[in-house]
């Protein structure tokens, strides 16, 4: 598992680098953390792994996870399963929705 920060995740988004987003908290959370161009699959779902996996596209394909903020665990759980699941390309953007928006970017809103 690899980590990655709000403005390492811009640069690759800009360069047009196949990133998918992947917030990991439940529905309710996921629309106040919603970065744009990101789904919500949750952490909980007993189906997670082969959610992202057809979602993504294969094992082999980057993803990048994030929860709410570097105090919410959720992402850093998700992205051990996934890399325990086989995953190779697992990125866990443990600043999540707080420091995206402190890095200047906006959320979605629903």
């Amino acid at each position: 598992m690899h980590s990655i920060n709000a403005s390492e995740l811009k640069t690759r988004q800009n360069q047009g680098e196949r990133l998918t987003l992947i917030n990991t908290l439940n529905q309710d959370n996921f629309e106040k953390t919603k970065i744009p161009g990101s789904i919500n699959i949750p952490k909980t779902a007993p189906d997670f792994e082969s959610r992202v996996e057809q979602t993504i596209g294969g094992k082999n394909q980057p993803v990048v996870l994030y929860c709410a903020s570097e105090e919410c665990p959720s992402s850093t759980e998700a992205a051990k399963r996934l890399e325990d699941a086989g995953f190779s390309e697992v990125y866990d953007f443990e600043g999540g929705a707080k420091q995206w928006q402190e890095s200047g970017g906006t959320l979605a809103t629903a």
